[in-house]
């Protein structure tokens, strides 16, 4: 079967020996820095808490905060077009069986560990309310990075950049059922759909769901082995008809991209803020693209943002402004740790790599 293959190469890649003229400033700088006002766009729109409009100017489409989708429509689909368009491509045609579409032994191999450690973490974020298939895959796309010893492969075809965040997508939907049916409480809009038509049949999810109607709980952790069968057998014939959008020339598939992140932003709320929002985030993903900035912590804040400070606000207001609640108990005390940990022990490692790298070239500087 005749496949193409779009073999991309940029500027850069063509003129290899300039590396030094490339911008390193993401390469060079610690796991997950970038701007610290990023989280700042998650709190635009009404205060939750005292019901003030905040960075809306004056827009009441604003009142509502900053939408996910044509954020991550701009930082990855209109980001990727622009970068993209410096780019001078080369599609040759090739000539390959089916069988050398599916992953190989290699892939397998390489791909193990980040399907396991995304199964884990995203069974664990869906599990978790307020967790979802969206925090799960940038979570584990974030944490596949910053553990490889080639980051500079992701996002150029990296199996465990692919392998990692749609095991964590895939199991954070069946881990949002736990919370569902053991507690009554719906994590994500799809889980809120089951539970108003639960409600609707005259079921009450909770903790006596299992006694009173066992063959519910049974039928729905079946149909999940089920419905992915059904989409294996259906996804491995269908192979041989994805890969032919290989064939549309890039001019013409460029345009269309944009086209349809427009119309896909502007359907969110009918409103052309949404499209500004889009246009914007976009020019920000080609910036963050070409100074080798990681984008997905940005949709992590943007996500994530506002439900932290729900919860610190309302964790002030019940201990009346004492932050000692945050550590003086056990628990809390231990998770602050841990995030503590994650946030500073990838600076310090990347502090001491640093280091070590100028040291080789004779160039010693002390850490700050």
């Amino acid at each position: 079967m005749e496949i193409v293959e779009g073999s991309r190469r940029s500027r850069q890649e063509e003129s290899g020996r300039d590396q030094g003229e490339r911008p390193r400033v993401g390469h060079d700088a610690p796991p997950g820095a970038g701007d610290p006002r990023a989280g700042d766009v998650g709190s635009v729109g009404i205060d939750p808490i005292s019901g003030y409009q905040r960075f809306t100017f004056g827009l009441l489409t604003l009142s509502e905060g900053i939408n996910f989708i044509p954020v991550a429509m701009g930082l990855f689909g209109i980001g990727e077009v622009l970068a993209s368009t410096e780019e001078s491509a080369k599609r040759q045609v090739l000539k390959t069986a089916l069988a050398g579409l599916l992953p190989t032994k290699d892939d397998w191999i390489r791909a193990r560990g980040a399907l396991v450690r995304g199964s884990f973490l995203g069974f664990l974020i869906g599990a978790l309310p307020g967790g979802g298939a969206i925090i799960a895959s940038f979570a584990s796309y974030a944490v596949e990075k910053r553990i490889s010893k080639h980051p500079e492969k992701f996002g150029r075809g990296a199996i465990e950049g692919v392998a990692g965040p749609e095991a964590a997508n895939n199991a954070a939907a069946s881990g949002a059922f736990i919370p569902l049916f053991t507690l009554g409480l719906p994590s994500n809009a799809a889980t809120a759909m089951i539970f108003a038509a639960l409600l609707l049949h005259g079921l009450r999810p909770g903790p006596l769901l299992f006694t009173a109607n066992p063959d519910l709980v049974w039928g729905v952790i079946a149909s999940m082995y089920i419905g992915n069968l059904m989409l294996l057998a259906l996804n491995l014939p269908l192979i041989g008809i994805f890969v032919q959008m290989l064939r549309v020339p890039y001019p013409v598939l460029a345009p269309l991209i944009v086209l349809f992140c427009l119309v896909g932003a502007y359907s969110v709320n009918n409103s052309v803020v949404d499209v500004w929002v889009l246009i914007s985030f976009g020019i920000l993903g080609y910036f963050s693209r070409k100074l080798r900035f990681d984008a997905a912590p940005l949709i992590l804040a943007l996500i994530l943002g506002p439900i932290m400070e729900n919860s610190l606000r309302q964790s002030l207001i019940a201990s009346r402004g004492d932050f000692s609640v945050f550590f003086g108990r056990p628990i809390s005390a231990a998770l602050l740790a841990a995030a503590l940990a994650l946030v500073l022990l990838p600076a310090l490692r990347w502090g001491v790599g640093l280091w070590a790298r100028r040291a080789a070239v004779g160039t010693r500087v002390a850490l700050p």
